[in-house]
């Protein structure tokens, strides 16, 4: 299968659910101001705004590295609802490295290392004890739900902390890469670029944003082009034949729910290092990015690159909200636009959530089992 095959076998719901969410939220500007033109050109005009890109882009990143980690792992036969927890440790575990060390990429790591722990544990429970996924999925959660803010206020004092550095932009890292060409023609074509309207955004990103676009593609191509992805893909389709060409079940599932930790870590550490701090009030700075991680890969049908224009969607809409409030240009309540990307989710998944889910997903299997 080709990469323009894969992404059309996105299949239709995927365009239809793009093309719907834009039609449902012209319309609902329309009512809500009785057809007034003007709004819904101001409407348009932040939709189209560099800065909603942007935006977009930088809510996509734990998102759509939580939804490859849950693809690998459901893909293999292991259903791991416990991405929210593995982005709560990730983040405050990137914030606590980076703050020791002054080094963002240390804390990126470091961020990785504690998600990858926790996936192993939920691993172990789930493969080896035979605990129910969903019930361990939501320990896991609980558990990073209380022990990062509790972690935060043992060594910080407080439920917050500052990592007291952020990642930078793709500008600024190649003008410090101290590669005379580099530094110098790199970043004059980077400065060119960035004026581009609405695409500017593009080339102001984070790095953390183009790290996003290579692990969806890296996660496509080990799926369908090696022989790990066959291995995943048989794990949760037939585990038994599997097992009788001699690979191990286990351990292709361990592989894969360890993958998802590593994933999932990446997302978790560059949303808090991203803004240089964590948020372990209420439901953490995470705030939910995990649960909608699950629905945008069940949206893409497994697919990493349908997951991730289900990411683009969801965090165009929440850009999109952001503006709203921030220019109060709809004249209804604000807790009502905050709703508009869960909604738009909501009616797509259920017009559109056909999902195809793998046979042995959610089920143990041992080898030499009959």
């Amino acid at each position: 299968m080709s990469a323009t095959a894969a992404v059309s076998n996105l299949g239709t719901r995927t365009r239809l659910a793009l093309t719907s969410v834009a039609v449902l939220l012209l319309a609902a500007g329309a009512l809500a101001l009785a057809g007034s033109g003007d709004v819904l050109v101001a409407v348009l005009g932040l939709l189209f705004e560099k800065s909603t890109l942007a935006a977009a882009l930088r809510l996509s990143v734990p998102i759509a590295f939580a939804a490859l980690g849950g693809i690998f792992a459901e893909k293999s036969g292991v259903i791991n609802i416990g991405l929210e927890g593995l982005l709560i440790v990730s983040a405050f575990g990137g914030v606590y490295v980076t703050s020791i060390t002054g080094s963002v990429w240390l804390g990126l790591l470091g961020g990785v290392v504690v998600s990858t722990l926790l996936a192993l544990l939920f691993a172990i429970v789930c493969i080896e004890f035979r605990a129910d996924q969903i019930i361990a999925g939501l320990a896991i959660w609980l558990i990073a739900l209380g022990l990062a803010p509790f972690a935060s206020t043992v060594v910080f004092g407080s439920t917050n902390a500052s990592a007291g550095a952020t990642f930078p932009d793709i500008g600024q890292l190649l003008a410090d890469s101290g590669i005379p060409l580099v530094s110098t023609a790199g970043v004059a074509a980077l400065d060119a670029l960035a004026g581009v309207p609405f695409f500017g955004a593009l080339f102001e990103a984070s790095p953390m944003v183009y790290l996003m676009f290579v692990a969806v593609g890296a996660s496509w191509w080990t799926l369908n082009r090696t022989s790990f992805g066959r291995w995943v893909r048989a794990s949760g389709e037939n585990p038994k034949a599997l097992d009788t060409a001699g690979v191990n079940v286990s351990r292709v599932r361990y592989a894969a729910v360890l993958l998802s930790g590593v994933l999932a870590g990446a997302g978790g550490a560059a949303l808090s290092l991203s803004l240089g701090q964590f948020v372990g009030n209420g439901p953490t700075m995470v705030n939910g990015k995990g649960f909608i991680a699950i629905v945008t890969y069940l949206l893409g049908n497994y697919n990493p690159i349908g997951a991730m224009l289900s990411t683009l969607l969801f965090a165009g809409l929440d850009a999109l909200q952001l503006s709203l409030q921030g220019q109060d240009v709809l004249a209804i309540p604000r807790p009502l636009v905050r709703t508009i990307p869960y909604v738009s989710v909501v009616v797509v998944l259920a017009l559109f959530g056909r999902t195809r889910i793998p046979e042995a997903a959610g089920e143990f299997y041992e080898s030499g089992e009959e």
